[in-house]
């Protein structure tokens, strides 16, 4: 709104909140916003823009009739006190997020596990049905990965993984953009992408970047490197069907590949 434009500029009007504190601050705070979007938390988080510092606080608003919040106020607020009182902020933020990442993360990739990516997919995906736009999931599947672990064993599996799960995850181009790890070796990407010529092309230049990892794969039949295939689903209108049933289709697709 023209509060914001005061702050973000005034291309920022129709653009993902997310995406403009990125632009403004950096994709790591961006990712802690979308975090307690997705997660209806109240928070409040310390940002310098411009030489000045900045409060900026992320309130759920709840009608009397909802469950579940649809909107979210955001309140910046200037001179929030001295660098300590800051630094202390911070420290309580990275505390906070520890805690949650325990139930989260998947312990060998740092990814989000499958409970905590299926939340998130459900959140953005009750958005885009209201807002009528598309979400795109990819779904990456390790080549032959089980004949991988029987040759270096579950712990070079789990440091592959953990590879090649953390080069998807820099490929990401959104901060709205969301990886987690389902079940073996599969990892899910949720994205915002507005086409699907421009989520093909992003998966083709994921799959790439894997193999350009170089990590050996003697008993591979696809190449002498680990590899990932994948599946693509779009939806255009989110409410065609439930996203449990979205993305198990897209692994019962992938699996008769």
């Amino acid at each position: 709104n023209s509060a914001f434009e005061a702050i973000g500029g005034k291309d920022v009007r129709q653009q993902p909140f997310a995406e403009v504190v990125e632009q403004l601050v950096g994709r790591d705070l961006a990712l802690e916003i979308s975090e307690a979007i997705r997660g209806h938390d109240e928070t409040s988080l310390p940002i310098e823009l411009g030489g000045r510092e900045y409060l900026l606080a992320l309130r759920p608003l709840l009608l009397p009739s909802e469950s579940r919040p649809k909107f979210y106020a955001a309140f910046w607020r200037a001179g929030i006190g001295a660098v300590a009182g800051t630094e202390m902020h911070h420290e309580l933020l990275k505390a906070k997020r520890r805690i949650r990442d325990l139930s989260r993360d998947d312990p060998v990739t740092g990814l989000l596990n499958k409970r905590a990516f299926k939340e998130v997919l459900e959140h953005d995906w009750a958005v885009a049905s209201r807002e009528k736009r598309p979400l795109s999931i990819v779904l990456f599947t390790l080549d032959e990965f089980s004949a991988y672990s029987d040759v270096f064993g579950q712990h070079a599996a789990d440091s592959c993984m953990r590879r090649v799960g953390q080069t998807i995850r820099r490929c990401l181009r959104r901060a709205s953009d969301v990886i987690g790890r389902l079940d073996g070796n599969q990892l899910v990407v949720l994205s915002h992408a507005p086409d699907a010529s421009g989520v093909r092309d992003f998966a083709g230049r994921i799959s790439a970047a894997v193999r350009e990892l170089g990590l050996h794969h003697p008993r591979s039949t696809v190449s002498k490197f680990v590899t990932v295939s994948f599946e693509l689903g779009i939806s255009t209108e989110a409410a065609e069907m439930p996203s449990g049933e979205f993305l198990q289709a897209l692994v019962d697709r992938s699996t008769e590949e």
